[in-house]
């Protein structure tokens, strides 16, 4: 897709685009509406690894957004390493639990069973409010003894309508910090989700994807990594353009919020 060219599919990101703790951001719902009459396909796709993909669906259904099989999250990338039959201890939402459960992994949630002794072949850390010295010292030492340490996210911060909280990527720091292990990091902006969502899109070619977030560091460089193009929004953690033009590309556009990217996206041809 070059510069002028409509997309095919548009890529959007949930938290800080279209809501804010599910509490809607002005004209995003019309935004959505407007891409889908002009025959563009929207796939959200989330760093959020704690909500189920139903509670996602029906959170977007309550706000007036179908989306029914057309949300990604890094939950189910974080599945995507493991196998069948494998253990992990959860450090993190039901999200993951369920798409690795749907993956046939043996389940075992840190702040559930506190200190215990199995032998674990991974450790899952996202988002969760019930992180702990405890659920730290569990996670640190299944990875000392062996545990591959998956991250779903590395999102410092997460938005809210007060402000930013702590993200998923803050618990997983700590764990990697205590357990001196590099993570591997499943969601935007890494290759495994990318994978996702090429399988998901089916034969639109990721050229002819456009990707709509609010964080450069994230949406903005897993644009880079499927090889299409970039909306930055001013509605989540990022609020200036001036603050990050510098990870911006030629190509790239900047709006207030998702209606002000999707009006430039509908002047394409």
């Amino acid at each position: 897709m070059s510069k002028g060219e409509r997309p095919k599919i548009v890529l959007c990101d949930l938290d800080g685009v279209i809501w804010l703790a599910h509490h809607p951001i002005p004209g995003s719902v019309e935004a959505i509406a407007r891409l889908r009459s002009a025959g563009i396909r929207v796939v959200f796709v989330t760093n959020n690894s704690f909500s189920l993909l139903s509670e996602h669906e029906g959170a977007l259904a309550v706000i007036g957004i179908e989306a029914t099989g057309d949300v990604i999250s890094s939950a189910m990338s974080a599945a995507v390493p493991l196998r069948a039959g494998q253990r992990a201890l959860v450090c993190g939402g039901k999200g993951i639990v369920e798409a690795l459960t749907k993956k046939g992994v043996d389940v075992v949630v840190a702040y559930e069973q506190p200190g215990t002794q199995q032998h674990f072949d991974a450790v899952v850390v996202g988002l969760h409010k019930q992180f702990s010295y405890g659920v730290l010292n569990d996670a640190q030492r299944a990875v000392r003894n062996g545990a591959v340490l998956i991250g779903s996210n590395e999102d410092s911060t997460y938005p809210t309508p007060d402000g930013p909280t702590p993200g998923g990527g803050a618990v997983l720091a700590a764990i990697a910090i205590a357990s001196d292990t590099a993570p591997l990091v499943t969601g935007k902006p890494h290759q495994v989700m990318a994978d996702l969502v090429r399988d998901v899109c089916g034969d639109v070619q990721t050229s002819e994807m456009f990707m709509v977030g609010d964080r450069p560091s994230t949406d903005g460089l897993f644009a880079r990594t499927l090889g299409c193009r970039f909306g930055l929004v001013l509605t989540g953690v990022s609020d200036s353009q001036r603050s990050h033009s510098h990870d911006l590309g030629v190509d790239d556009i900047v709006g207030a919020d998702l209606s002000a990217v999707v009006d430039q996206i509908l002047d394409m041809q």
